[in-house]
């Protein structure tokens, strides 16, 4: 469930669909940047998810939303 190293999506996300609300660029990748290593950009997104996908029944407002931002390799296409 926690892969090792540093990890750049949020734990409660994975596993999770959400919907790209917008491309945000291309940027070195903090993972490897966090260990001095040579860091390739990567391409970031900002993903909208639904409280109700996130909570299921336990969503107070299930129509609410979160946005994160995430890196491509940390999507899987729906």
């Amino acid at each position: 469930m926690t892969p090792p190293g540093h990890v750049r999506a949020p734990s409660y996300l994975r596993g999770k669909t959400g919907e790209v609300e917008r491309v945000l660029g291309n940027f070195r990748n903090p993972e490897q940047l966090a260990y001095g290593l040579p860091a390739p950009e990567k391409i970031l997104y900002r993903v909208r998810f639904t409280m109700a996908e996130l909570w299921g029944d336990a969503a107070e407002n299930p129509a609410d939303t979160v946005d994160a931002e995430i890196y491509d390799h940390w999507l899987e296409e729906a």
